[in-house]
């Protein structure tokens, strides 16, 4: 795999982690609780916002970034340690 691909699935990837990661906590009943969708928005708490959506932004995106690094390491090493055809003709 040529490194430019590598590198674009990774961005990829780490975008849709991002976007999946804010949506799916946006959508939990504790964040909506939290965002006030209850009678009349009692409850309304725009702390856990604030403290809570920059953890899931980042785990959003580092997480299926090092997913993805650790699985082209890993294919990466995989093709080095096999002998390829080439070399066992020229010994």
């Amino acid at each position: 795999m040529k490194r430019d691909a590598v590198t674009g699935g990774g961005c990829l990837v780490s975008a849709a982690g991002v976007v999946g990661a804010v949506w799916l906590w946006g959508a939990s009943d504790r964040t909506q609780r939290h965002l006030g969708n209850e009678f009349e928005n009692n409850g309304q708490d725009f702390g856990a916002v604030l403290t809570e959506l920059p953890f899931v932004f980042l785990a959003g995106a580092v997480v299926p970034a090092a997913v993805w690094g650790l699985g082209v390491w890993l294919l990466g090493r995989r093709r080095r340690s096999e002998p390829s055809a080439d070399s066992q003709l020229h010994a």
